[in-house]
């Protein structure tokens, strides 16, 4: 029998596992789980994924919210500060 290595075998599955901190959103109401699409303006129920569970994190009042929160608009990157320029050395000419 051809046994793969313990640690080949760990590396593939910890690429199937949830990431923890990973976030979802599950529609609140009666009746069976439906799509996002059908219910736009059904309370939302944030989720995270902690390593072995999903804990409740927060409720929000619809899916434009919930978007908002699962799906964060990066922050744009302040620009870096310019050098200071440093006089040349004694030997070089202006």
């Amino acid at each position: 029998m051809n046994d793969e290595p313990l640690d080949r075998w760990a590396a593939r599955r910890q690429g199937r596992l949830r990431a923890p901190g990973e976030l979802k959103a599950v529609t609140l109401g009666t009746g069976p789980h439906r799509a996002a699409h059908v219910d736009p303006d059904a309370p939302r129920m944030i989720l995270e994924w902690d390593g072995f569970a999903w804990q409740a994190l927060t409720t929000v009042d619809n899916y434009a919210e919930a978007c908002q929160i699962l799906y964060p608009t990066p922050q744009p990157q302040q620009p870096a500060q310019p050098a200071s320029r440093k006089p040349p050395g004694r030997h070089r000419k202006p």
